[in-house]
């Protein structure tokens, strides 16, 4: 990770974590903030696996559904907390992920996608077609919000920091993760599978890791975004959601860090801000993606980087130049 990554990173943690507070006295841009921080979580976990593993995984959104309705499934039936059911939720969300994902982790490029697609039209459907756990297309409603531990409820400005905390938690966890020994080995499986193969690395292993924890990712922000929203349905977990994580990952710059930051603070709170205009929102959004995918195949974060390279590279080169007299 560069000097840069790190000032962003930095930069990024302190904007989080001081917006809520900032934000304390509207309560519908408090919402936004809320909502682009789940979105934050997510699309540092799809990065994990888009960026850095190189794979598509199209039904991230449905293993989010099935952490939050798990943890709904669980405060009111068997009346945990919220603490307890969510990590609860998640490992069971992630453990089942695997188990369905398994067949496609064989697979790469788009072949994992498609498949990826496959299951999370299955999801969709169980969803709908459960309502014993799910209560079908109506949805769930009236989620209570967390509990405080100092007693009461978790909610406003004081559920926005905590979202804060579990998104920059996410981000720095993902940091860590890729300068282990355990990261570089999803990028040499990114770069050339067949080579990594052939150098001792389980390939098919290191994607079930890679998709495993990618799923917590998943997991853990469907169950915040339950008891943030207050409702859930299957449309909340449907392809759509998978599709704009992953935008945020492109459109920031997949295979950083701080990319996915830059694309989701852009991105995600556009159909909030600009819901009155809902034509517009439509176009906005999909002017800059189309513009970004043209202009910067790498992303937004990429093309800078790509930039700083070329200037450093003539500045190398005027140096070189000076030496030898010419």
């Amino acid at each position: 990770m560069n000097s840069m990554s790190k000032i962003g990173i930095a930069a990024a943690t302190l904007v989080a974590l001081a917006l809520p507070f900032l934000l304390a006295g509207n309560r519908f841009l408090g919402f936004v903030l809320g909502m682009t921080l789940i979105s934050l979580l997510w699309a540092s976990g799809m990065n994990l696996l888009s960026g850095f593993v190189g794979l598509m995984p199209l039904m991230f959104a449905g293993i989010a559904g099935i952490a939050g309705y798990a943890m709904v499934y669980f405060t009111r039936t068997y009346a945990w907390s919220f603490w307890l059911a969510m990590p609860v939720a998640s490992l069971l969300a992630a453990l089942i992920g695997v188990a369905l994902g398994l067949p496609a982790l064989r697979l790469k490029g788009f072949y994992f996608t498609l498949c990826s697609l496959v299951i999370q039209s299955v999801l969709t459907l169980a969803f709908i077609f459960f309502p014993t756990f799910t209560n079908g297309d109506t949805g769930i409603n009236e989620i209570a919000p967390p509990d405080w531990f100092g007693g009461g409820a978790l909610t406003g400005t004081r559920l926005d920091f905590a979202l804060a905390v579990v998104a920059v938690a996410g981000i720095f966890f993902g940091a860590w993760l890729m300068r282990t020994h355990l990261g570089h080995k999803f990028v040499a499986v990114r770069e050339d599978d067949v080579l990594a193969e052939s150098i001792g690395i389980d390939v098919v292993r290191t994607r079930i890791t890679a998709f495993f924890i990618v799923s917590l990712y998943a997991g853990i922000g469907g169950c915040f975004y339950a008891v943030y929203v207050g409702f859930i349905s299957p449309r909340a977990f449907d392809v759509l959601v998978s599709l704009n994580i992953w935008l945020f990952v492109t459109f920031g710059g997949r295979g950083t860090i701080l990319g996915p930051i830059i694309g989701t603070a852009i991105l995600a709170p556009i159909p909030f801000l600009l819901q009155d205009l809902q034509a517009f929102k439509d176009i906005l959004s999909g002017t800059l993606i189309i513009l970004v995918t043209l202009l910067m195949p790498g992303g937004i974060y990429g093309a800078w980087l790509t930039l700083l390279a070329r200037r450093r590279g003539r500045e190398v080169k005027t140096i070189q130049a000076r030496e030898q007299g010419v």
